[in-house]
């Protein structure tokens, strides 16, 4: 699981204008780093709830919140700490295979996930000391 991408934010493009409203892109490769071969999205998540928890062993996401705010903390094998917000939809978020995240909500939240791979359950690594020992 070594990895020396680091995750980081992408400042997407708003095409439009207070009168018509807005559109946001994103493709492959120009924006997102990877083939998306899944989305999915999660909403109606409590306050009080933190979600997450977890690390993959091979999955990229690019990730944004298209209503709402977020809060990540994500942490690196080497226990380095990155912290990012995404509180705007022409915001996003990668985040390359190896990293153990924990995310918050804000009220009425709608996070929006492209994933470079298909739904995999033997791809996650749920168990912290797990992580931690991972090579």
């Amino acid at each position: 699981m070594t990895n020396t991408i680091t995750p980081y934010l992408i400042d997407l493009e708003a095409i439009g204008s207070d009168q018509i409203g807005f559109l946001t892109v994103v493709e492959f490769p120009s924006i997102v780093p990877f083939e998306i071969k899944r989305a999915y999205w999660t909403y109606l998540t409590p306050k009080d709830i933190e979600r997450g928890s977890h690390a993959h062993k091979e999955l990229e996401q690019f990730i944004v919140a298209v209503a709402g705010k977020l809060e990540f903390v994500l942490e690196s094998k080497d226990g380095k700490f990155l912290n990012f917000t995404l509180d705007h939809p022409s915001k996003g978020l990668y985040i390359p295979k190896g990293y153990w995240r924990t995310i918050q909500f804000a009220p009425n939240t709608v996070l929006l996930c492209l994933a470079s791979l298909k739904y995999d359950k033997d791809d996650y690594i749920r168990d912290y000391s797990e992580f931690k020992n991972a090579i």
